[in-house]
């Protein structure tokens, strides 16, 4: 059975105080980046520069994704910067296997991104190529929205298909996920947490953390 991870998405993060504000979230499996360029998503964010920031700023693993165009352009640049895992979507990919590929030789993780409108059989035969699928649970681009419902119909028909298929893939939700709904996320199929706002906009990271993978244990267990 696939772990529980946490990784908290520093989009909601004081910037002003970025390493202090990694270094706060130490607990958690992963350090979620977003990166946007203005054009897939009407936002735009960061750049390799601050990923290479943070990269020294912390131990746990980088988990990158790209709302970008053109991410075969880009996916050899994040990787030096210090991305662990690499996210981009299928819809801003034309090429997708190829541009998995490519993350998989710069020796690190792939993970296929879905928008809420896109179906999960976009990425059927890519499938047992990635190491993660992330089901966005939002429309990408901005922090701080409120989760999708149908979204969790999505996680359950991926998990699924991979279990069918014998895969051992991850599924990770990004968007509206917060202390008061992961239980039903990870019922649904997940074991990979996104949360920005919902790590972030409290007083006690460290302890919503510990919360966030209470819960999503327990859910699993019942």
């Amino acid at each position: 059975m696939l772990p529980i991870r946490i990784s908290p998405s520093i989009l909601s993060a004081d910037f002003g105080k970025l390493a202090e504000e990694v270094a706060a979230i130490s607990t958690a499996d992963y350090v979620h980046v977003d990166v946007m360029d203005g054009h897939f998503v009407p936002n735009l964010t960061i750049g390799p520069i601050v990923i290479e920031a943070v990269r020294r700023a912390t131990k746990l693993p980088l988990d990158v994704h790209l709302m970008i165009e053109n991410a075969e352009q880009w996916v050899a640049v994040y990787a030096k910067a210090g991305a662990d895992l690499i996210g981009v979507h299928v819809e801003a990919c034309p090429h997708l296997h190829r541009t998995i590929g490519q993350i998989r030789e710069l020796g690190k993780k792939a993970c296929v991104v879905l928008n809420p409108a896109t179906p999960i059989e976009a990425i059927e035969w890519v499938l047992r190529d990635v190491q993660q699928v992330l089901i966005m649970s939002v429309n990408p681009g901005f922090g701080g929205q409120k989760f999708i419902p149908s979204a969790l119909e999505k996680i359950t028909k991926l998990r699924r298909m991979i279990d069918e298929r014998g895969y051992t893939v991850e599924i990770e939700v990004d968007g509206g996920i917060k202390i008061d709904n992961v239980e039903e996320v990870v019922r649904a199929g997940a074991n990979v947490i996104v949360s920005g706002s919902g790590v972030f906009g409290t007083k006690d990271y460290a302890a919503t953390i510990a919360e966030l993978r209470r819960r999503g244990e327990a859910a699993r267990r019942a």
